[in-house]
């Protein structure tokens, strides 16, 4: 359609030119030009044509020569920015014109020259932040070659760099930040002077004096835990001379006013509370020199208190007892006594576990030691309000702990033999032979009681033994539990036991009936005298089967017997018929 447009142009020009030249000649015919004249107007109008013609060739041709340059030049500056924002070569579309072509690369060309601004915008702020956090971390920046264009990955990776150089800085300012309180607030505790620039610096108030490094953090670490040793050093130094002020104070039993200048609170300051302690102890130690014996006799009234927590025995005491006995009083006699209460204060505290473990083995002990009494004590089983079942668990229970207990104690000892490299004595004896040495007295004074009661038990039975039966005779007296009972049965016999029972006085019970239960009605008394004082100890039974011709019965005689009727003719064995 344009080349139809062009060319329909390009007919109109010829034929406007066409009609001017027609016009020309008209023109020059009514003036009467002359064709020599003609002529020469008709090659001036061919010249100018023909000069504007050119010229605007000219001017076309120099565009295009320009537009060639530009896609020239265009098409290596996009080779350059592709190669340098690393993107892959722009590809134009084919059977494009000359002056397409140049539009398109114009377009990529900006706009990957905006990218390139953009990127080198974003390096140069994120470069600057990353080396004043490298500078204040003392950390390596990140590297990108300098000239270059940062690709997307680049900066996406400086970026993440700063972001954890930022979280690095917060969290060494907060360390820093704690570090240096703490350090500022121990010095105000202890009243210490900083001595050294690191403590003069760890506690200006400017924050930007020191580098946030690794270096500093442990240089500040180390400050505050040697800070902090010499705070428990200095409480450990006031609480010695507090307990040293209390101790003689008590010694001294000084007057109430004077006790409670003593004990007043503590000063501002750790070091004021130390001198003012001292000055305390020194003081009540001047006090002690004029009341040697006093407090002698006081030192000594605590070393017998702490030999008897300590459980010592006649033995370990023996080696002070010279000292104990002495009655010249002295500084050095002070002083040997002070230095025994510290041994012995240190013992206890050091051997305080062990020692706590033998107060409840010996509890334990004893508590066994009971429940064994206990065990052979026949009134026991009276079980009133459950005691028996009470008594039954705390026994099992302390039969449990006692070898759990000595189990522990040994595990201690052992450590404690083989740290200190000498016995550990209970009473002059090693814990473990204390022990066995119980136990054993234990068993012995068991295997006593049990020798005595076979004794005895022996004794008893050669003045009871039960008189034999004669051969042949047999025993018509039905197990109890054994016979069948009806209800015309029950009549008879309950009858005949009431008259029994109520004929009866207290005697010893019988093979008979009669089932020997505590506090139940026994045989009568009159009977078992006269049985006694006939035959010995026979009891009422073997009297009548004595005096009587014993009959053989057969079984099944007695089971017919057991069979019939009851009447008041029947009999359930040869006691009622006695009886009766």
């Amino acid at each position: 359609m344009s080349c139809r447009r062009s060319e329909a142009l390009a007919f109109s020009l010829v034929t406007e030119i066409n009609h001017a030249m027609a016009r020309l000649v008209d023109i020059w015919d009514s003036i009467g030009i002359m064709e020599e004249q003609r002529v020469e107007r008709m090659q001036t109008v061919k010249k100018h044509i023909d000069g504007l013609l050119h010229s605007m060739i000219m001017e076309e041709e120099a565009l295009r020569h320009r537009i060639r340059t530009d896609i020239i030049t265009s098409q290596k500056q996009l080779d350059t920015l592709c190669l340098e924002l690393t993107v892959e070569p722009y590809k134009f579309e084919e059977d494009l014109t000359v002056l397409q072509l140049e539009k398109n690369l114009r377009c990529r060309v900006d706009s990957l020259l905006k990218e390139k601004n953009e990127r080198l915008s974003e390096l140069s702020d994120l470069k600057k932040q990353d080396e004043e956090l490298c500078v204040t971390l003392c950390a390596t920046p990140y590297y990108i070659p300098s000239g270059s264009v940062p690709s997307r990955n680049q900066l996406q990776e400086l970026q993440e760099h700063v972001e954890k150089l930022g979280k690095e800085k917060e969290s060494r300012v907060k360390v820093f930040s704690g570090l240096r309180e703490d350090i500022r607030t121990l010095m105000d505790e202890m009243g210490h002077e900083p001595e050294s620039s690191l403590e003069r610096e760890s506690i200006c108030p400017d924050t930007d004096i020191f580098l946030l490094t690794h270096d500093n953090i442990k240089a500040l670490k180390l400050l505050l835990s040697q800070l902090e040793m010499k705070k428990e050093s200095l409480i450990s130094a006031c609480d010695k001379l507090k307990e040293r002020a209390t101790s003689l104070w008590n010694r001294l039993s000084c007057p109430e006013p004077e006790g409670e200048v003593f004990r007043e609170a503590a000063m501002s300051t750790l070091s004021d509370d130390i001198r003012r302690w001292r000055g305390c102890v020194e003081h009540l130690e001047k006090l002690q020199m004029a009341r040697l014996e006093e407090v002698v006799d006081k030192v000594r009234q605590e070393l017998v208190v702490l030999w008897d927590k300590c459980m010592f025995g006649p033995e370990q005491r023996e080696p002070f007892n010279a000292h104990f006995c002495d009655h010249h009083y002295t500084e050095e006699l002070l002083a040997l006594h002070d230095t025994e209460l510290l041994r012995m204060m240190a013992f206890y505290e050091d051997a305080q576990p062990i020692l706590e473990d033998m107060e409840k083995w010996k509890r334990n002990w004893a508590f066994f030691q009971e429940f064994e009494r206990k065990a052979a004590d026949p009134n026991r089983f009276s079980n009133r309000g459950g005691s028996l079942l009470k008594e039954s668990k705390d026994r099992a229970k302390v039969q449990k702990l006692l070898p759990k207990l000595e189990e522990e104690l040994r595990g201690r000892v052992e450590e404690w033999e083989k740290n200190k490299g000498s016995f550990f004595l209970v009473q002059g004896q090693r814990i473990m032979d204390l022990i066995s040495s119980q136990w054993e007295e234990h068993r012995l004074l068991k295997d006593k009681e049990k020798n005595e009661r076979m004794t005895k038990k022996t004794e008893v039975s050669q003045f009871k033994t039960p008189t034999k039966r004669a051969l042949g005779a047999t025993y018509t007296t039905p197990t109890p539990n054994k016979i069948k009972k009806t209800p015309n049965q029950l009549a008879p016999r309950t009858a005949t036991v009431n008259s029994i029972s109520s004929a009866s006085g207290s005697s010893s019970c019988s093979s008979t009936t009669f089932l020997c239960v505590p506090g139940r009605p026994q045989l009568s008394a009159k009977r078992s005298k006269t049985t006694e004082a006939s035959s010995g100890s026979r009891v009422p039974l073997q009297e009548f089967n004595s005096d009587k011709k014993l009959v053989p019965v057969s079984y099944s005689a007695f089971t017919s017997e057991l069979s019939k009727k009851a009447n008041s003719d029947a009999f359930l064995n040869s006691t009622v018929r006695d009886m009766l």
